[in-house]
């Protein structure tokens, strides 16, 4: 802390607060209380040092560069860090999901049709959040990675760019000619219509202007030339001047000099070559030969320095020694060509079943299916893979949700999810997905327990439950838990309400007082403000009021490039929203359905086989089938008839 410079001897080395020196000029001042009344007494110079410690200062939140605007006093600083807009948390929960066609599961396959056939009518859980991560997982694959072969290259792009705004050009041109023969117009205006459309005025310009400057040099050229071969005849007529060789390197420091001569040197000299053909200067102007000896060039010796040497102690032979240059090699390719088979002839690959096992090769073994191996400094190994896709070549910032926009949506990730494996490489992590949602500090922690330790990990066969035959086919689920604070509403119930608020056919809410509005906001949670914050600009409004007390800023960031080449990121703009934490939940209590053996008798998929054929039972003693007519074996001998022989 820099304080200024004091006078008054006995003030540096006094903190009493009942000194009673005598006020002195440079020795002593007056000892007074603090005035924003937080108790402390000192003496008068030192007030601009209470200032910088004083509880009762009005200074900026700690997070102020960080977007928080707000200004209080010093000993609320710490509490202020708990409800701190700008104090925020990104969520860093992960979990895998797996492919829905993976080797160490069985493969849902009508489930995950009959799943996405009835999306309509009922919303599940866990299909919902697969179908979020494998949207997730689309955009994240890009096919530079995992196809470079198949990358178009610049000049691909740049003639497919040109030939698709060619084609929007032509498309244009129909619209404008179908517009113009709707109209009555005469035949005089359509030909010059005709005659504009195909002559485009920019490059007419640009034409019309490169061609008088063109023409301008080329008079100018030859009223130069004409004007040297004048003269040039004229000297060799006197015998004064002298014949132009073959030119050869000019020397920068002897160039035409002379404002005629340098402007006609260059044009003339193609002139003054015509006329003779021996050596002089061309006007005022000197040419000078240069020659370029290189001297004595010899060859270097090479000299191959190896750096291994054999041990004596190795008593083996030569051969047996790993020494890649031993034998002779010869490189062998083996490609597709190899196999008889054409490329017309092979199947087409399907461009998501690749890229996703593409993706788990790497995941699981850290590496893709066709990859460069390097055996030694001398030897590598190239993999190649062929591959044929329809869509290919695909264009250099493609991603595999590009590939699927057109095409009918499928589930290509298992429902169930992991929240430890030990498959995969955690470094080139394919199919681990992150949550990174942001909260503020308060809300994190409810955040994840509600979300990912109550919900996101018991959501299969513990929060919803499946029809056991629903590897057959049956989509039939019931969750079976519910907050304890709310009553579970029906599905029916729900549409009913909403059919009858639809019939007014106007929003009672907006014609509330702003205050009412205002006030019936603060006890929604910050999920429900964003979703409100949607509906109209009032209730924009309403909400945004609650900003500062409810929600959370963050920083945007962008990247500056430079001139030069550098660059840096900065900040463009703060941001203020809210979270997606809904209203936290304490308990959970089970809901009023029935067990799911009742669905059961109903399941269409639930095949029931009767036996109507008499089974013998075995008996457990030999003793019994002397005293009874019953026949059949006994637990020894039916064991003793599975036996397996070894």
């Amino acid at each position: 802390m820099g304080s200024r410079v004091r006078q008054h001897v006995h003030c540096d080395s006094c903190y009493s607060r009942r000194c009673r020196a005598r006020v002195e000029v440079s020795v002593c001042c007056a000892v007074i209380p603090c005035r924003l009344h937080c108790g402390a007494l000192f003496h008068l110079c030192k007030e601009e040092d209470h200032l910088l410690l004083c509880p009762n200062v009005r200074v900026p939140c700690l997070n102020a560069g960080y977007g928080c605007p707000v200004h209080l006093p010093r000993s609320s600083q710490a509490a202020h860090l708990q409800v701190c807009p700008a104090s925020v948390v990104c969520c860093s929960m992960e979990w895998n999901r797996w492919p829905a066609n993976d080797a160490h599961s069985y493969p849902n396959t009508e489930l995950h049709e009959n799943l996405l056939r009835e999306r309509e009518k009922g919303g599940c859980l866990d299909l919902a959040m697969a179908l979020k991560d494998q949207d997730r997982l689309f955009h994240s694959i890009k096919m530079k990675k995992l196809f470079p072969e198949l990358i178009q290259s610049v000049e691909e792009e740049e003639k497919e760019e040109e030939r698709r705004e060619e084609e929007r050009r032509r498309e244009k041109k129909k619209k404008k000619k179908a517009s113009l023969e709707k109209e009555e117009i005469t035949q005089e205006e359509r030909e010059a219509i005709a005659r504009a459309s195909l002559v485009n005025t920019d490059l007419l310009d640009n034409y019309n202007a490169w061609e008088r400057m063109f023409s301008m040099e080329m008079g100018g050229c030859r009223e130069a030339g004409g004007a040297a071969v004048a003269g040039r005849g004229q000297d060799l007529a006197n015998g004064t001047g002298k014949g132009l060789g073959t030119l050869t390197e000019e020397d920068p420091a002897d160039t035409c000099v002379g404002a005629a001569a340098s402007n006609n040197c260059k044009q003339a000299s193609s002139a003054c070559m015509a006329l003779s053909s021996s050596s002089s200067s061309c006007g005022t102007g000197k040419l000078r030969k240069k020659k370029f000896v290189y001297g004595s060039v010899e060859p270097m010796k090479i000299i191959t320095v190896r750096t291994f040497k054999i041990p004596t102690s190795f008593s083996a032979r030569q051969g047996r020694i790993r020494n890649p240059g031993f034998y002779r090699r010869e490189s062998q390719a083996v490609d597709t060509s190899d196999l008889g088979v054409a490329l017309v002839e092979m199947p087409v690959w399907e461009e998501i079943q690749a890229s996703l096992l593409c993706s788990l090769e790497k995941e699981q073994r850290g590496h893709l299916i066709a990859e460069s191996q390097c055996t030694d400094g001398l030897l590598q190994d190239e993999g190649t893979q062929t591959y044929n896709f329809l869509s290919a070549p695909f264009r250099r910032n493609t991603s595999l949700a590009d590939l699927t926009a057109g095409k009918p949506l499928e589930l290509h990730l298992q429902l169930q999810v992991e929240s430890v494996t030990s498959r995969h490489h955690k470094a080139s992590s394919t199919f681990t997905f992150l949550c990174g949602h942001t909260f503020q500090r308060r809300e994190y922690g409810k955040h994840y327990k509600n979300i990912h330790s109550d919900i996101q990990m018991g959501v299969n066969g513990w929060f919803e439950q499946r029809c056991p035959l629903a590897y057959l086919g049956c989509t039939y689920s019931q969750r079976r838990f519910q907050p304890s604070t709310h009553e579970a509403m029906d599905s029916s119930t729900t549409q009913r309400r909403k059919g009858g608020r639809a019939g007014g056919g106007e929003d009672s809410l907006s014609s509330l007082p702003y205050e009412v509005l205002c006030h019936m906001a603060t006890f929604l949670d910050s999920l429900s403000l964003s979703q409100l914050a949607l509906v109209s600009r009032l209730m924009r409004q309403v909400c945004s009021s609650l900003l500062q007390e409810r929600g959370m800023v963050t920083l945007r960031w962008e990247r500056k490039t430079y001139s030069h080449g550098g660059a840096k990121w900065r900040v463009k703009h703060r941001v203020w929203q809210f979270s997606t934490l809904f209203s936290p939940v304490d308990t959970w209590c089970f809901q009023d359905v029935p067990s799911i053996s009742e669905h059961l008798k109903v399941c269409p998929f639930y095949e029931r086989e009767s036996r109507t054929e008499k089974i013998h039972l075995p008996r457990i003693r030999e003793e019994v089938q002397t005293n009874t007519s019953c026949k059949g074996p006994t637990l020894v001998s039916l064991f003793q008839g599975k036996r397996i022989m070894m």
